[in-house]
């Protein structure tokens, strides 16, 4: 069972995802300061660099947006030319096009745009142009797979792309053909108003985060959305609604005169969980260090003497780590590259349970995550889509 936890305060709105009561999400979203990820513009190329394969285009932002070579050209990589073409073969100063947001501007840089266009639905994920079916990796039985593959390549151009999500498995083929319908009418209208639009235009908003989060992660048979703002409430009542087409979504207005993340334990666990150092409930403890390269986890035994002799207390405490790293990373949405560093272990296969024990604690993880393995010093490996700012608890708004 999931619960959603939404704070509405006067300047900001906050939201906690809970599975089984364990708190694995947290995203704030300031009122005034929507996120860009998924929003398409109108740009308007300034300067092509050669020597980057790349350019920056003017969107309307503070900052220029960066496009790379490889988010040029066509989607589908057996589409692609063998060898890259100069970028000022492709692009011309002064040039319009239309381009989505991937990443959010970060520090110095500016967000970076893609031509790979993408718009992501309850059932599936629509490419304009990609020219594939693909069925989310996570959908394991075979024969779902096909069936989804099927109902996919029967229901697209030739030209179009879709990606089958995790939450479409065992779904009808009506309901996803009526999920593709919509997805091409609203990139019709993008099209439209690029157009008519003078550059730089904002053509598109994705949903807000808490919108976002109802789409990608809600099941109405189980999951509960609990709101201090009854106004909120109503329009994501009527949000769910439409797009669980007529099955009644549980939502919940919360009235009590506790403050809601205080009565869920939530702000208690994130001033906890966003620390430099986190305990482990077993009583060993990570210490967590981020730099603008990447992010360094260092896990240690602290006060845990549980096992029966060193290895086992070093292996307990390590994949009771594993558990909670995995937890962390998506709790604080962090990105790029990560580096844990385990306890030493003598047994290769306590090293692997470990791994696969970090491995299986990220399987509801819905950002792209992949694990590399251990470096000949013996450090554990993995990289995470990064494509905004970590966030930032707000406390009491």
């Amino acid at each position: 069972m999931k619960q959603l936890i939404v704070h509405c305060g006067p300047d900001s709105t906050q939201m906690a995802l809970l599975e089984e009561g364990k708190l694995v999400e947290y995203a704030a979203e300031r009122s005034q300061k929507r996120g860009l990820v998924g929003s398409f513009f109108k740009g308007k190329v300034m300067n092509v660099i050669p020597g980057m394969q790349a350019a920056f285009v003017d969107i309307g932002q503070k900052k220029n947006a960066f496009l790379y070579i490889d988010d040029l050209l066509h989607p589908h990589l057996e589409k692609q030319p063998k060898q890259k073409p100069p970028i000022s073969d492709l692009l011309k100063p002064g040039q319009e096009l239309i381009l989505q947001v991937v990443k959010e501007a970060i520090g110095n840089k500016g967000a970076r745009v893609t031509t790979h266009y993408s718009l992501p639905g309850r059932w599936l994920v629509y490419m304009p142009s990609a020219g594939y079916v693909a069925v989310s990796k996570k959908i394991g039985q075979e024969e779902e797979r096909s069936r989804l593959r099927e109902i996919g390549e029967e229901l697209r151009t030739p030209e179009e792309g879709l990606i089958l999500r995790t939450v479409a498995e065992y779904a009808e083929k009506e309901a996803v053909a009526e999920d593709l319908a919509q997805l091409r009418e609203q990139w019709g209208t993008i099209l439209l108003k690029g157009e008519q639009a003078s550059a730089p235009a904002a053509l598109h908003h994705d949903l807000s985060m808490v919108q976002r989060l109802m789409r990608d992660v809600y099941s109405p048979a189980t999951d509960e959305l609990i709101m201090d703002c009854p106004e909120q409430a109503g329009e994501a009542t009527a949000f769910l609604a439409a797009m669980l087409q007529g099955k009644q979504p549980n939502v919940r207005i919360y009235k009590a005169d506790i403050p809601l993340f205080d009565y869920y334990g939530i702000k208690q666990q994130l001033d906890k969980d966003f620390q430099r150092k986190v305990w482990l409930p077993g009583g060993g403890y990570l210490v967590w260090d981020t730099t603008e390269a990447l992010t360094v986890i260092d896990v240690n035994t602290g006060k845990f003497t549980g096992g029966d002799n060193l290895e086992d207390t070093v292996f307990r405490t390590n994949v009771e780590a594993a558990r909670e790293i995995a937890r962390l990373v998506r709790l604080r949405d962090t990105g790029g590259i990560i580096i844990v560093d385990f306890i030493d272990m003598s047994s290769e296969h306590h090293r692997t349970a470990v791994c696969d024990t970090l491995e299986a604690s990220l399987n509801g993880d819905r950002t792209q995550h992949h694990i590399l393995g251990w470096t000949k010093l013996g450090l554990l490996e993995m990289t995470r889509k990064r494509m905004r700012e970590q966030p930032i608890f707000l406390g009491d708004d």
